[in-house]
């Protein structure tokens, strides 16, 4: 989704980083390989994330939603050397695809793979994170940033993935649209909660940045 002509937005994208070879190798081989392709980050997000990493420089990093990895690669580029990133999804078809592009980069020994209810890992976990991603399912975004907060350090990052949910925020709500219901409560949650301070970036679907106070 471009909220700015796509010439515009070219220009942008072409003063902006490069992507590293790798992800573009990342990014042909979910194309040809993998269904539903358009969920990866992107280049341009991509590099979007991976600046925030380098400038917040987390030891612990956690993502919700692997897909391919794409992200998760992204943000390891600003992880501290001795760091985690600890990345949960659901589907285990993945996972062996995930875990090649891992190796391939220089943090494979550091990236931690969880399959499984990102709900029932997260608590179990006993880590406090400096950096969230959110990129799963949109149902379920309120519910993870209620279990997120209390494993988030102090001036942790909390990033969300699609928040603008391709303009369907601003239109007449669908009584059965399940997931634009819940992005429209979790965007609220984010605004009111005194805990956090929030920015709405109108970044291809919209990402979100909110700090712990």
């Amino acid at each position: 989704m471009h909220f700015i002509p796509e010439a515009l937005d070219d220009y942008v994208v072409s003063h902006s980083e490069n992507e590293p070879e790798l992800l573009q190798e990342l990014t042909r081989e979910t194309y040809q390989k993998i269904l539903q392709p358009r969920m990866l980050s992107g280049h341009y997000q991509g590099r979007i994330l991976s600046m925030i990493s380098k400038i917040a420089h987390p030891k612990h990093i956690l993502e919700i939603g692997t897909y391919t990895g794409y992200s998760a690669l992204c943000l390891a580029e600003g992880m501290q050397s001795d760091g985690q990133l600890h990345t949960i999804d659901i589907n285990e078809e993945l996972f062996d695809f995930q875990r090649s592009y891992f190796d391939k980069s220089p943090y494979g020994k550091q990236i931690i793979q969880h399959l499984g209810d990102a709900l029932e890992i997260i608590p179990k976990m006993n880590i406090m994170f400096d950096l969230v991603f959110i990129d799963a399912d949109k149902d379920n975004y309120p519910a993870y940033f209620n279990i997120i907060m209390d494993k988030l350090n102090t001036k942790g990052i909390i990033l969300s993935d699609n928040v603008l949910w391709s303009g369907k925020v601003i239109e007449p709500l669908n009584e059965d649209d399940y997931s634009t219901k819940a992005l429209l409560e979790y965007n609220k949650l984010l605004k009111l909660d005194q805990r956090i301070e929030t920015i709405v970036l109108p970044i291809r679907d919209g990402l979100t940045i909110s700090r712990k106070k």
